[in-house]
């Protein structure tokens, strides 16, 4: 058995060690918002946290993530200016990409509340949205990072 603690949740799954973390999220614990894209770590859809850093969930092994502090989507309150952000700039289109970019988003928010042009960029590089509304993501980026920077929740 293997313990996680996924949005403040323990959570004990029967699985194999090298299971990925996306599919223990997903198939055993029912948290569907995490989405499997390429299965290489490029696309950046199944994107989550571990203790606050922003991680591949599709090639990290569950032995990985026991221990540690996991956050999908769905911990993420609504309010959260990244959430309220990709709102008002109307990001979503299909929506299938967002999950990871906005959880890539608050990662770099809380360690870097003020990003750069070149840390968006950053971000944005490991980031496919199939719809290419990568404007409205900038802008969505921008706009929460103002709202963090003015004392907003991170």
């Amino acid at each position: 058995m293997i313990s996680l603690v996924i949005n403040g949740k323990r959570h004990m799954v029967d699985v194999s060690p090298d299971t990925p973390l996306l599919w223990v999220i997903r198939d055993h614990i029912g948290l569907t918002g995490t989405k499997f894209g390429c299965g290489m770590a490029q696309c950046g859809a199944c994107t989550v946290l571990i203790n606050g850093k922003a991680e591949r969930s599709c090639q990290t092994p569950v032995r990985d993530a026991q221990g540690k502090k996991i956050t999908t989507i769905e911990g993420v309150s609504e309010t959260h200016p990244v959430k309220k952000a990709w709102i008002s700039e109307e990001v979503p289109q299909c929506g299938y990409c967002q999950s990871g970019q906005i959880m890539q988003t608050v990662a770099l928010l809380k360690s870097n509340p003020r990003p750069t042009e070149g840390d968006i960029d950053e971000l944005m590089s490991g980031c496919i949205c199939r719809c290419g509304t990568y404007q409205r993501i900038r802008r969505a980026i921008r706009t929460a990072a103002g709202v963090a920077a003015k004392g907003g929740k991170k």
